[in-house]
């Protein structure tokens, strides 16, 4: 009687959640390295898009997308491949079994488990659709929508229990519409139809259409990672040598300091000429102030360095150098920009969990940047894997928060009033000149730690946080949490309450945050010391 009750128990299960067995996700080919692409229509941009993933189109254009974080490609073999590959992916999900016949509103808190959802014509998306992957990380969503799709003003998917973007499809038999402020996840495909996204979405996926036009204006839109997406790691970064050993330095010029200048970490000095105005108390490392047999080895190894940098293959080109930051996200690449370059606000660095995620920034011709203009280091990015090699003079404004090792080859270098640089400061040849900065070297193997402090919170982490921006969980990895019993992780909002506080014991935790969209501080704790704080993004 118990075997025969068990036996209709369990068919009575395997009955009720029929999604979790038929679900399969498409080969998307190389059209999952597309966040926007149609078969046939233009593509076209308005206000300041920040794209992670290739875009392009087979039969159209594409216009004004300023920089983009991957590769633009416009009717061209990529795109024909692409097309066809999409073709094939839009077939497979349109012949996929229905398992379930939802109504066509959708949200409005409704939560769905991994299945094939089928809606005979147009279905809106309201308020929230939770998808639950009941902690089964390859749990599949497909949606069948045999007519147009909209969004209204600050719907949201979310992704609960270990369901993942990369696992989710919609295929759409019309126009796709998302309203401002949409915060969408998975792959979309509009079959011979247009796609729309309007100011403050944020998509985890990809838009994709069979033949339409799309359009984007001020949105944040990204390939989406996991089910067997690559790790980027980008290139090899280069071997220093002794170069890694100084925080300043000039092959063939004078190196100038005015006002209190800190080097943590490395030596100051010039191959020729002299160095002066720099305070032995404020440089933990030698001042070399006349060229010695130190300053000999590490022009010859950074001459070295430049090359292997210059020479190195890119993997995308920045198409507007003058464009450069406004809240660009990079992640692990080779990238290049053939032209005087000018770094406005902010330029994120994004690891994706790799902590040894290389980036390698190549700019033929002049850098510049704006009076506060900030290298930001999220998920995992360490300023000791960034290197910016330039091909010219670089000017660092003043109060610049700057992270990574700076090669300029023949150019003369000014760091202004108030910058923080987070990496070295290095010329092959030219004038070198410092007004009351701080530099601090990353971890070398010539023996110098850089301090961790609110002003340096980058340098050094014992903690990294990813996603960021989030949403309804964060992975926290504590170095070393055992050897300090404990770590306490506080949030706090722009108003400084205090919003969440978290013992962490284990090197790995996940935390539900469910924070409203927003900026957040957080500080983490241990021993009674802050020994790092920093800034997160909340995006529900």
């Amino acid at each position: 009687m118990k075997k025969q009750l068990l036996h209709i128990v369990t068919a009575v299960t395997l009955l009720s959640f029929p999604n979790a067995i038929s679900a399969q996700a498409p080969n998307l080919g190389t059209a999952a390295d597309f966040v926007l692409f149609s078969t046939n229509g233009s593509l076209t941009n308005s206000g300041i898009s920040q794209l992670t993933g290739n875009v392009g189109t087979n039969n159209g254009s594409s216009t004004a997308f300023g920089n983009v974080n991957g590769v633009m490609n416009d009717n061209n073999g990529a795109s024909a491949l692409c097309a066809s590959d999409l073709l094939t992916a839009y077939n497979q999900l349109n012949a996929t079994t229905p398992s379930a016949f939802p109504a066509p509103a959708l949200g409005n808190g409704q939560t769905l488990t991994a299945g094939v959802y089928s809606i005979s014509g147009a279905a809106t998306l309201n308020l929230d659709l939770i998808l639950d992957g009941l902690g089964n990380s390859n749990s599949v969503f497909i949606f069948q929508i045999q007519g147009p799709l909209s969004t209204n003003t600050n719907s949201k998917v979310k992704l609960l229990n270990g369901a993942k973007a990369c696992n989710v499809f919609w295929k759409v038999e019309g126009l796709v519409d998302m309203a401002a402020g949409t915060s969408m996840k998975g792959t979309i495909i509009a079959n011979n139809s247009a796609i729309n996204m309007n100011t403050g979405d944020t998509l985890e996926g990809r838009a994709l259409s069979t033949a339409g036009a799309i359009t984007i204006n001020g949105v944040l839109a990204y390939t989406p990672v996991g089910c067997n997406s690559p790790i980027l790691n980008g290139p090899s970064y280069p071997n220093l040598g002794s170069a890694a050993c100084y925080g300043v330095f000039s092959g063939n010029g004078a190196v100038t300091n005015t006002g209190n200048t800190y080097v943590t970490g490395g030596d100051v000095g010039t191959n020729v000429g002299l160095t002066t105005g720099f305070n032995a108390l404020n440089v933990t490392g030698a001042i070399h102030p006349i060229p010695d047999g130190s300053t000999a080895a590490c022009a010859a190894d950074l001459l070295n360095a430049y090359t292997y940098l210059n020479t190195l293959p890119y993997d995308i080109e920045l198409l507007y150098p003058a464009q450069f930051g406004n809240g660009l996200v990079l992640t692990p690449h080779a990238y290049i920009m053939n032209a005087a370059t000018f770094l406005n606000d902010t330029v994120y660095l994004n690891a994706m969990g790799n902590a040894n995620g290389v980036f390698v920034i190549n700019i033929n011709g002049a850098l510049s940047t704006s009076t506060y203009a900030k290298v930001a280091l999220i998920n995992g990015a360490q300023a000791k894997n960034v290197f910016w090699n330039i091909d010219g003079a670089a000017s660092i404004n003043k109060f610049a928060d700057f992270k990574g090792t700076i090669i300029c080859n023949n150019g003369a270098v000014s760091l202004n009033k108030g910058v923080k640089l987070s990496g070295r400061v290095l010329t092959t040849d030219g004038n070198l000149t410092t007004d009351s900065i701080r530099v601090t070297i990353p971890p070398t193997t010539c023996g110098s730690v850089g301090i961790n402090d609110l002003d340096n919170k980058n340098v050094n982490e014992v903690a990294t946080f990813y996603p960021n921006p989030m949403s309804s969980s964060l992975s926290v990895l504590i170095e070393n949490a055992s050897e300090s019993n404990s770590s306490e992780l506080r949030f706090y909002n722009t108003l400084g309450t205090l919003v969440l506080t978290k013992t962490i014991t284990e090197q790995s935790t996940i935390i539900e945050t469910n924070f409203p969209s927003g900026i957040y501080f957080y500080k983490v704790i241990t021993k009674n010391n802050v020994v790092q704080s920093g800034k997160l993004i909340s995006q529900q």
